[in-house]
């Protein structure tokens, strides 16, 4: 259920709202718009019902909400949400690009390919320093070094770091060394983990699951967000399908569709989407044009000799081009971003 107050309701009477609603037991979340204050209400409807909110002075109507998921929900805060993430914004009308190896392989590795990707345009740096991999026997990530070398890569370029966490056994770890926490497509609904890091303010990439439903996938930023961090990115990075050809299936489908009923920022991933380096950078300029808020990358300066996901990592070479052709795609769509449009009708 939502309440919407009515345009310049007093903060008197919106606290009236919320007092009464938290001593009933039920949860409550302020959306504060540019004209009208939204109170979520999480908990049973029947119980909204009983309580007498649509009397209530500065009330203008009590709304149900129809979606499981709440807070994630566009209906509960109408507005995009932004994520500040060091000088970038993630959700704006600027895309943000991530880019980087798919894992820390050596300090020379990690710092080479932060410098060249931060000198063709990427606005963050991407590394698996713990690696979630289909074998036992495959490399698994250089752990607590791989962060320290993330980190010296950081201090270098200024770039902020993106990695994945695995386990809650090294959040505080991670907490340390990085700048957004990402949770795998294979751990989007391992739900303890949601819940950890649903208690840090640090900004999370969500990835959706090999075959999870957008609800599903919105669920599962429920649980982060129903634990107190509003900070939540969205990674489209392609579901599994009957297709062969392609490593995953990259559902643009889900750009517009998730834009639509929630406020989270979606950025693609179309490294994984396709896992194959030729088409990485067409699947890009489509995320783009699709309205996503940011790209995810896979970049390494010798795929050939990659230890992960050679096969779908670009060149340092091809990724400039795809950092040029992408911004021209969002400045075409954007054209109040271009500065040769600033000022002009």
């Amino acid at each position: 259920m939502i309440v919407v107050m009515k345009e310049g309701a007093r903060r008197d009477d919106i606290d009236s709202v919320v007092q009464l609603l938290k001593s009933k037991g039920l949860g409550v979340h302020i959306s504060q718009g540019e004209e009208r204050t939204i109170v979520g209400v999480i908990g049973p409807k029947e119980r909204v019902r009983e309580l007498p909110v649509q009397a209530m002075a500065g009330v203008e109507k009590v709304v149900a909400v129809s979606n499981p998921f709440k807070l994630a929900s566009r209906a509960f805060h109408p507005q995009d949400t932004l994520i500040q993430v060091g000088e970038h914004v993630v959700g704006g009308s600027e895309p943000v690009i991530i880019a980087g190896p798919c894992s820390v392989e050596s300090r020379e590795q990690i710092v080479e390919t932060a410098e060249k990707v931060k000198a063709a345009g990427a606005n963050m740096l991407r590394g698996g320093a713990f690696k979630p991999r289909s074998s036992p026997y495959s490399f698994q990530g250089l752990g607590e070094t791989g962060l320290k070398y993330l980190a010296e890569a950081r201090e270098k370029t200024g770039l902020p770091v993106v990695t994945e966490i695995m386990e809650i056994d090294v959040l505080d770890m991670m907490l340390e060394y990085v700048d957004v926490l990402q949770i795998g497509a294979r751990n989007m609904q391992n739900y303890p983990l949601l819940k950890a890091v649903g208690k840090t303010q640090k900004p999370i990439l969500l990835k959706r699951g090999l075959s999870a439903t957008i609800e599903e996938w919105l669920m599962s930023a429920e649980y982060i967000l129903a634990e107190g961090n509003p900070n939540v990115i969205l990674c489209e990075r392609g579901i599994r399908t009957f297709e062969p050809y392609t490593r995953n299936t990259l559902d643009l489908n889900a750009v517009p569709v998730v834009q639509h009923l929630s406020h989270l920022p979606v950025v693609v991933d179309p490294s994984h989407g396709i896992g194959q380096w030729r088409h990485v950078t067409p699947m890009a300029r489509a995320a783009i044009a699709a309205g996503a808020n940011g790209l995810i990358v896979e970049v390494h300066p010798n795929p050939e000799e990659a230890l992960s996901d050679g096969e779908q990592s670009l060149t340092i070479e091809n990724f400039e081009n795809l950092v040029v052709e992408v911004r021209r795609i969002a400045k075409a769509m954007n054209p109040v971003t271009d500065p040769m449009y600033v000022g002009k009708a």
